[in-house]
């Protein structure tokens, strides 16, 4: 393969005239962080109250939090993306449509609520199995406390079932941090559409891809070590 290799491309000043190629990668770096924190939190948020909706002794609440999982969990990716970004403003009202085009990074503000609703339905479906595992006479005892159902889900139920649910949530915070690399499809400019313009400016295809790859297992170690030291402050004496 006739393939020239220039480790030292990153030190060179980019095409942009902001600094040098590394500079543009951790710009990257910094967005895919932001955009997978912020989608984290409503993903999070909203996940638990469904997972609370499909475990709740009410059919309406079982129908609502189902039919979301559903409809969100069965649509690509890509495809949300799209309908978030290119249609929604289409549908909207015409002032309000006007209002998000103009909307400064509206790709991030995009990719945020786009990532934190499809990730949602995943995270509602993991807390859901969490009360499900927990024995049934944790929920009878709040009843006998005298908590009212909204009582026994805030101080019995989710605190336990969190617990044994944070390796699988861990699962799924990375999948939301290596999903935004999907916004580069509406012009993010995160990682991956960072190390794409590096090679496009320098044809160090391998080299471009290669510290962005690097840069991807780095975040994801960093996850998996937190996790883990929460994991252990977490953990009820005596079960590990």
């Amino acid at each position: 393969m006739n393939y020239n290799w220039n480790w030292g491309i990153f030190l060179e000043p980019s095409p942009e005239g902001a600094g040098t190629y590394a500079d543009m990668l951790l710009s990257g770096l910094l967005w895919t962080i932001a955009t997978a924190l912020c989608s984290w939190v409503i993903a999070f948020c909203l996940g638990s109250i469904i997972g609370v909706l499909r475990t709740l002794p009410n059919k309406a609440a079982n129908a609502v939090g189902t039919a979301y999982v559903e409809l969100f969990r069965n649509i690509p990716l890509l495809v949300q993306m799209f309908l978030w970004y290119f249609v929604l403003p289409e549908v909207l009202p015409q002032s309000w449509g006007n209002w998000l085009k103009q909307l400064p990074n509206a790709p991030f503000y995009t990719g945020v609520v786009c990532l934190g609703f499809f990730t949602a339905s995943r995270v509602a479906e993991q807390v859901r199995a969490g009360i499900q595992a927990l024995p049934r006479g944790q929920r009878m005892a709040g009843t006998a406390m005298g908590f009212t159902v909204a009582q026994t889900y805030r101080y019995v139920l989710l605190p336990n079932a969190y617990r044994i649910i944070l390796p699988p949530l861990t699962s799924e915070f990375l999948n939301n941090l290596k999903n935004t690399s999907v916004a580069l499809t509406i012009g993010l400019l995160e990682l991956t559409a960072r190390a794409r313009s590096m090679q496009e400016f320098s044809f160090q295809v391998f080299e471009a891809f290669t510290a962005a790859t690097l840069l991807y297992v780095l975040i994801n170690i960093v996850v998996i070590t937190a996790a883990s030291f929460i994991e252990r402050s977490v953990a009820v004496p005596g079960q590990r």
